[in-house]
């Protein structure tokens, strides 16, 4: 019988040699794996261009490691001290300041250096991605210097770091408990109805019927300043649409005309129909374009006031101004298409959906009241500040409101007044007349011209006449420790703004070239790098420029409804300067968060609008009312001082049916987001950022769904989910979501 096998096939050298060499390698394998196992050993290969290739051992090496702890974020103490795993410039890339002063401010603004290297961090770097104590990074030898990539891409080191405060310092990696998986707090998500219909124009902070009920006294105005809900009773509910709801009519035509639907009062119309502010046709509310002092039209209005004062050039000079009391916002609106960026304010008063109509037309505009406290913007932000019938009573309490506008108001900048006491000679009229022109002396304003029923003053440029004036003279000047920058629940103060002597004045250069050039007051910013400043302003430009144009020829933004605009970490206001590099027919609303620095008065010089806000409270904002929210690294922030479920609800609560959010933040949070983003009802799509798939961020697109046309009965149908606490290990019911959220522990508020 002859054998199927073909015996001198094996017996050949050739086939004896492989068979060999198959049998020492499962052999080197098997030894290498059992023998070697705690020898852990990296090399890292330099793919750069150098003339001198080289091969480095890991920092790691002969080192062991707590893999459970390094996944539940629980860095060992040996690990946090030992030479950096990145060059300094990994540090730059998650934060604008320098990587010491970034561990001191601890909230600092999004990163544009990453834009510029993105190949500084290697895939390793970005695994670990706690915040190293700044005492042990100040004792590595390792470091030689830090620096910053300025405007040419080299790296600077001409810039220094301020102080910090060791003390101050809170570990962000550190949690509640051990390292193990038990010791993370769990959430649920739990079902939550969508919000009655009477509802649908609730604004949290505004509309506290219980906190404004015991308020001791109303006769300033208090009942229209903030008063928020109390802790764990905030927004807990989708808020609705109004019973036919429509998609808002787009720019330009939304500032003539909008659907009757969308803002379904006529108070407005039956107070103000006669002075050409607003009439109603069929299924549409109009805006014939007038107001109170200018029935005929705001364009007419605009050239009387320019030829009244020349020095008033709109769209060169005056790029920023603040309407008070502006009614339905047809001021701001024609100012415009004169390239002035107008923030018309009005409080929730009798003639309550003032903002609301303004926002509805596409116009800025914001929910505030001169009553008891500073409004949320910086010290000389406007260039022009406007008041047409506004009914404040600017001369009360010594003048303490008018003290507020000086506050606000550019040094050399315009107050224009038309209202009854300018133009009118009854007695009681003529008193008024009297007591402005006695308080404006005393603040130092130049009055300029009276015509027709406008008066125009100009505050002075510096502290000269201030100092200047008689002994006693009231008010007096505000105390040199008094900030007037900073607005958060500050209460009004009866006294005169300082205007800085240092060199860092509000002087601004002329619309558009103000846009681009880092304004003086940077120099002021509270921040911990100083010399560098220009090159971080320079630097956010580009990074946010690069990240606009990808929007824009990616995801094409240009075809988008993208008219009100908000930033919610605005930073030096990158953002909405590159929207406007893009010539997108958008304004942005720059909101810089109290848990960082206050860079509220660079967003201003550069001819750009914002406010300060607290992300852990209610936006003063009616609902409905922005087509885009932009939030970059600002989540992961907040999530240490407030539950991220409260922040998605009330972007949800502001954001127009068919609008969209986009969030770029860290990968660690993105699951948690999406899950929330999900259980309201939006679409969200995960997508990469432009340094790749092992970057740390992401950008979370969320769109929200349209749901105009579904009655409130149908709206009660559906159950949205909100996380919320778990009791310990219990049971999660059908229907319901469970999330492995960390516990943050030291909260740094």
């Amino acid at each position: 019988m002859i054998s199927p096998i073909n015996v001198d096939f094996v017996r050949t050298p050739v086939t004896l040699k492989i068979v060999a060499f198959f049998f020492l390698s499962i052999t080197f394998f098997y030894f290498g794996y059992h023998w070697f196992d705690g020898f852990n050993q990296l090399t890292f290969f330099s793919d750069s261009q150098s003339p001198n290739p080289f091969v480095t051992l890991s920092p790691n090496y002969n080192k062991s490691f707590n893999i459970p702890a390094l996944i539940d974020h629980h860095p060992p103490p040996v690990a946090a001290a030992p030479h950096p795993i990145a060059p300094p410039v990994a540090a730059v890339t998650d934060s604008i300041v320098p990587p010491v002063a970034a561990a001191a401010v601890n909230d600092s603004i999004a990163p544009p250096v990453a834009a510029v290297n993105d190949s500084a961090v290697p895939p390793v770097a970005a695994v670990n991605n706690s915040v190293v104590p700044p005492v042990a990074a100040a004792a590595s030898d390792s470091i030689v210097k830090f620096g910053i990539v300025n405007e040419n891409g080299s790296m600077s080191d001409e810039f220094e770091v301020g102080d910090m405060n060791v003390s101050d310092w809170v570990n962000e990696t550190n949690k509640v408990g051990g390292s193990s998986a038990s010791d993370y707090a769990k959430s649920v998500i739990k079902k939550f109805e969508v919000c009655p219909l009477s509802m649908s124009e609730y604004i949290p902070c505004l509309d506290n019927v219980d906190a404004i009920r015991k308020l001791k006294s109303t006769e300033k105005g208090e009942r229209f300043e903030r008063h928020c809900p109390e802790k764990g009773g905030g927004l807990n509910c989708l808020v609705p649409s109004p019973k036919g709801y429509r998609t808002p009519i787009i720019w330009p035509r939304s500032r003539d005309e909008v659907w009757y639907n969308n803002v379904p009062h006529t108070r407005l119309v039956e107070d103000k129909g006669g002075q050409n502010w607003i009439t109603r046709d069929n299924d549409k509310f109009k805006f014939p374009g007038g107001g109170t002092q200018f029935i005929h039209g705001a364009d007419e209005y605009l050239d009387h006031i320019s030829r009244i004062i020349p020095g008033i050039t709109f769209g060169q000079h005056i790029r920023v101004v603040l309407d008070v009391g502006c009614g339905v916002a047809s001021f701001g609106a024609y100012l415009l298409s004169r390239n002035v960026l107008t923030m018309s304010v009005a409080p929730k008063d009798v003639h309550e959906n003032q903002i609301q109509f303004a926002l509805e037309r596409g116009v800025p505009a914001m929910a505030a009241a001169f009553a008891t406290r500073r409004l949320l913007y910086p010290s000389q932000a406007f260039d022009l500040m406007h008041c047409s019938r506004c009914r404040i009573n600017w001369t009360r309490d010594d003048g303490i409101l008018l003290l507020e506008v000086n506050r606000m108001l550019r040094a050399g900048g315009y107050f224009v007044w038309a209202a009854q006491p300018v133009y009118k000679h009854g007695e009681v009229l003529r008193e008024q007349w009297e007591e402005m022109l006695n308080l404006t002396t005393r603040l130092c304003w130049k009055f300029l011209k009276k015509d027709g029923y406008i008066a125009i003053w100009q505050k002075p440029f510096d502290n000269s006449c201030y100092i200047n004036r008689e002994a006693g003279t009231k008010p007096p000047l505000c105390d040199s420790s008094d900030d007037p920058d900073n607005v958060w629940y500050v209460d009004l103060k009866a006294c005169i703004s300082r205007l800085p002597e240092n060199g860092n004045r509000a002087n601004v250069t002329r619309w558009p070239a103000r846009l681009q050039s880092p304004p003086n007051r940077l120099q002021s910013i509270k921040m911990d790098a100083f010399m560098s400043r220009n090159e971080l302003f320079k630097a956010e430009s580009k990074y946010w420029d690069a990240i606009i144009d990808n929007y824009v020829s990616f995801l094409d933004w240009k075809k988008l409804t993208l008219r009100n605009v908000m930033d919610m970490r605005a930073g030096f206001g990158g953002f909405a300067a590159a929207l406007i590099n893009q010539n997108l027919s958008s304004w942005v609303m720059n909101v810089v968060p109290v848990s960082g620095p206050n860079t509220l008065p660079v967003i201003y010089d550069r001819g750009l609008i914002g406010a300060m806000h607290d992300w852990c409270e209610a936006f003063d904002t009616y609902p409905r009312t922005y087509d885009l929210l932009h939030a970059a690294n600002l989540l992961s922030v907040e999530r240490k001082r407030c539950s991220l479920s409260s922040i998605m609800l009330e972007m949800d609560r502001i954001l127009r049916p068919g609008g969209r959010a986009y969030i770029r933040d860290s990968l660690e949070i993105m699951e948690e987001l999406q899950e929330i983003g999900k259980a309201m009802g939006w679409h969200v799509t995960l997508r990469d950022t432009a340094e790749g798939p092992y970057a740390r961020y992401r950008v979370l697109v969320c769109d929200k769904n349209q749901l105009v046309n579904q009655s409130f009965e149908e709206y009660r149908k559906i159950q949205v989910q909100v996380s919320l606490p778990c009791k310990g290990e219990e049971v999660v019911n059908a229907g319901t979501i469970c999330l492995l959220i960390p516990a943050i522990k030291n909260s740094p508020r």
